[in-house]
């Protein structure tokens, strides 16, 4: 999907113990790693849904002919959608794509870390990654949405360079948090953002991804999203 904006997605505290001379301390064996906070929003207005097309299109049987689908999406919807025949009513349904990804370059946006330049690659450890969400009037639930990281060539979930680190459970319409959730890390979550974070000269983007499914029982998404993600992590040489 184009550029949804979830309200600031990465959050982390970065204090580096520097000598007076600007190297760091040999005495000092970690430190707090903030990055500068970064902002999505899930907006529906981006799918530019035609709200006839949709709905002739959701009420279209497909049992034999199912590409008509694909066809009847083209209509309803400008940008990053595809349709599918539903195998349990035979008529059609509207995938909206949701895709987006700031860029991350910890040198840049942390001039603390210039002062240890010399060194290829810290020591990261994940302290608590949590998720917010702060403002919400879409009127449908949005689904689990994956966290990804990839390199900066890789701009999509779909991007085989993407490796999953974490997910946001499905939030219900309307629905806002009061305090920070804990995100829920995959298997290798952890991992893959923290081999990230180690090449911190390397800079890398962060990804959302997900895909909302409108179907003739449900209705076209209107209004938008914002969430803001927060990563605590602390790193050594």
């Amino acid at each position: 999907m184009t550029n949804f904006n979830l309200r600031s997605l990465l959050f982390t505290g970065l204090a580096v113990g520097v000598s007076g001379c600007g190297l760091i301390d040999s005495d000092v064996t970690n430190f707090d790693l903030t990055l500068p906070a970064k902002s999505f929003t899930i907006d529906a207005m981006n799918w530019q849904v035609d709200q006839s097309a949709a709905t002739a299109m959701l009420s279209t049987s497909c049992g034999s002919m199912p590409a008509a689908c694909m066809t009847a999406a083209a209509s309803a919807c400008r940008t990053d959608c595809t349709g599918t025949c539903s195998s349990e009513t035979s008529t059609c349904e509207l995938h909206l794509d949701v895709s987006l990804f700031q860029p991350i370059d910890l040198v840049t946006e942390k001039p603390e870390l210039k002062s240890i330049n010399d060194e290829p690659v810290i020591k990261v450890e994940i302290d608590s990654v949590n998720y917010e969400v702060e403002s919400n009037t879409l009127n449908v639930a949005t689904p689990e949405m994956t966290v990804y990281v990839a390199p900066m060539s890789a701009m999509s979930p779909k991007d085989p360079q993407a490796k999953a680190i974490g997910v946001i459970p499905a939030t219900p319409a309307g629905m806002t948090t009061s305090v920070p959730q804990m995100l829920q890390f995959t298997p290798t979550g952890r991992a893959e953002l923290i081999a990230m974070m180690n090449n911190y000269k390397t800079p890398f983007n962060i990804i959302v991804g997900s895909s909302l499914t409108v179907s003739s029982s449900s209705m076209v998404p209107n209004g938008k999203l914002e969430a803001v993600v927060y990563i605590k992590a602390h790193a050594g040489l």
